[in-house]
């Protein structure tokens, strides 16, 4: 795999809100849903994939939470999406209200020049 390749990681914005479903489970069931429905799922259908979770529902009506997940490719991301869409977690448990797929610093390896970042101490 080239350098290049191994950069161009797909990083997707999934923005979620939690269904009435969800909120009328206690806290252990959602933890023991996700680990026992969602979970098993992903590692079966896919690898490559990591996953990071926000919680948005103090500042939006409209989304209640963000899940960024990071995939080695954009195949890697189709299995996860797949894997995910025959959970519960997919328009039963949340709704997917949008879906923000990107590559970090896509722009500066097309046109070969430095990414432009903010780094703060």
């Amino acid at each position: 795999m080239s350098t290049e390749q191994a950069e161009a990681t797909v990083t997707a914005f999934m923005l979620v809100k939690t269904t009435p479903e969800w909120l009328a489970m206690t806290v252990q069931e959602r933890v023991d849903a996700f680990a026992t429905q969602v979970v098993p799922a992903i590692e079966a259908r896919t690898a490559g994939v990591r996953s990071r979770f926000y919680d948005t529902e103090f500042y939006s009506a409209r989304v209640t939470d963000v899940w960024v997940w990071e995939a080695d490719d954009h195949h890697a991301y189709r299995l996860l999406v797949d894997a995910l869409r025959e959970t519960p977690f997919w328009d039963r448990y949340f709704e997917v209200v949008d879906l923000l797929v990107g590559t970090e610093n896509g722009y500066a390896r097309t046109y070969g020049v430095a990414p432009v970042a903010t780094i703060t101490t």
